[in-house]
């Protein structure tokens, strides 16, 4: 069994694969100030009711794929593999891991390693050209050439982040749960801050994603857009743009990049 942890800013997402099929998963949220003991002990927890895995903890992992965009969770990660997993091969995503992506950026190692994960899922399963959409804390959009590179993106300010926003900044706003309003008009004050995030954000990815395309490729049908992250499915019945759905893409990448460094080398 291959675990996979992909650390975001808000939340943690691990995939447990037998082969290439993802059989279990899970979402945390991510804390910075978990000590590895800390990680070691909510390893132990959720993986211990797995009826594949034993119950001590490493049973029955062969080995473990991480990508994280937390500095400080790396570390305690970094450590929970040394102390908990020393004798299972463990590959963390960072400058120098073989990925198979060329990166054609001004500075390579600024960019997210999960997105770069991303990026390798999405050449291994669609192919170039493409754009990545992962609606996480931040939105952000990934462009993959025709050759399978990795061009440069677009950052936005993500659902969340900006539905905590009105609710701190509006003096008669309030945080509302993000669900799709029964229509584009607004009966209320809250069904009216729903539209605005629902058909706002899905407006933002079909006029980035439009925009893009003219930049990749020469006939902009010939790219392939794929959503990932957790908050997608909010916007996915409303955009015009997304080809696919593929919610485990970061997953699948690291154990893809797991193969590439451990298993094929």
């Amino acid at each position: 069994m291959l675990l996979t942890i992909d650390v975001g800013n808000t939340h943690t997402v691990l995939g447990l694969f037998d082969g290439e099929e993802i059989v279990e998963h899970w979402r945390i949220s991510t804390d910075a100030r978990r000590t590895a003991d800390e990680l070691a002990v909510l390893l132990q927890g959720l993986m211990g009711m797995h009826p594949l895995l034993g119950m001590e903890l490493g049973d029955g992992i062969e080995g473990i794929a991480i990508c994280a965009t937390v500095p400080s969770v790396l570390h305690e990660l970094r450590e929970v593999t040394r102390r908990y997993y020393g004798d299972v091969p463990a590959v963390l995503v960072e400058p120098g891991v073989k990925t198979g992506v060329p990166i054609l950026m001004d500075n390579p190692k600024e960019v997210g390693a999960d997105r770069i994960i991303n990026a390798v899922a999405a050449v291994e399963l669609y192919g170039g050209p493409a754009i990545v959409v992962d609606f996480g804390t931040a939105t952000t959009f990934d462009a993959v050439s025709p050759r399978g590179e990795y061009t440069g993106g677009v950052i936005a300010p993500g659902i969340e982040i900006s539905v905590e926003a009105l609710g701190v900044k509006g003096a008669q706003l309030r945080k509302i749960e993000l669900a799709r309003p029964r229509s584009v008009i607004g009966k209320n004050t809250v069904e009216a801050m729903q539209s605005g995030i629902v058909y706002g954000f899905a407006g933002q990815v079909d006029g980035v994603v439009a925009r893009m395309k003219k930049e990749l490729a020469a006939d902009p049908d010939d790219v392939t857009v794929i959503a990932t992250g957790g908050l997608a499915p909010m916007v996915l019945g409303e955009s015009s743009v997304i080809d696919e759905h593929e919610p485990w893409l970061t997953l699948i990448g690291l154990r893809l990049v797991y193969e590439r460094n451990v298993s094929r080398s």
